[in-house]
């Protein structure tokens, strides 16, 4: 089966419906204002009226209180939430809705240890670590770090692009693929030929 892809950093309609007739899999909505690729709640909500249910919406957040989680929920109804940034596993377990718990790949990471606090039925994402950013680094991790043999849906981020993605796959095979600057012409801003590449690139893997 092909590897489901995500395209991360979604600022517009239009570029959601690009998106998904690349191919994509998945949007993903950054609800974060100190990321360049920011959403308010009402243009979150405009971008989920415009899409159907052949693919899947994704509210990514950092640290937000509870309020705002639900917030989120009851506003823009995402499929998953993504926790992207020092939530507990308590405070993501709490909403009882499908959430993405991401893993930043710091030095000194246990990954059994880190895996075993959470209970994310859309998977764990790993993505490079960087002290004082919460993903969108455009960073690349070592992928011989990610375990082969895992009970859980995993998604590769950080640093993949068209040229790099194919490589990606047949190295870690991960459930789903993350990108978001990978296939910008600047930040917030995607690239339609880049997008189409990626997608392509990532799922003709499995066809080699």
């Amino acid at each position: 089966m092909p590897v489901q892809v995500k395209i991360c950093g979604i600022t517009s309609v239009e570029q959601a419906q690009m998106v998904k007739a690349a191919g994509a899999d998945a949007i993903g909505l950054v609800l974060y204002n100190k990321s360049s690729r920011h959403v308010e709640l009402n243009r979150a909500v405009a971008i989920r009226d415009s899409l159907d249910c052949s693919i899947m919406l994704v509210t990514l957040m950092v640290n937000a209180s509870a309020d705002e989680v639900k917030q989120v929920i009851d506003l823009v109804r995402p499929d998953l939430l993504q926790f992207h940034g020092d939530e507990s596993p308590d405070f993501c377990h709490q909403f009882d809705y499908p959430f993405i718990r991401a893993v930043r790949m710091h030095e000194e990471l246990d990954i059994p240890r880190e895996t075993d606090r959470y209970r994310p039925s859309g998977g764990f994402l790993f993505d490079a670590w960087h002290a004082d950013q919460y993903g969108g680094t455009g960073s690349r991790f070592d992928w011989r770090r990610l375990p082969l043999s895992r009970d859980y849906k995993l998604i590769l981020a950080g640093g993949l692009n068209p040229d790099n993605v194919s490589e990606a796959v047949r190295q870690v095979s991960p459930d789903m693929v993350d990108v978001s600057g990978g296939v910008e012409s600047s930040p917030g801003v995607k690239d339609e030929s880049k997008v189409v590449r990626f997608v392509k690139n990532a799922k003709d893997v499995v066809e080699l």
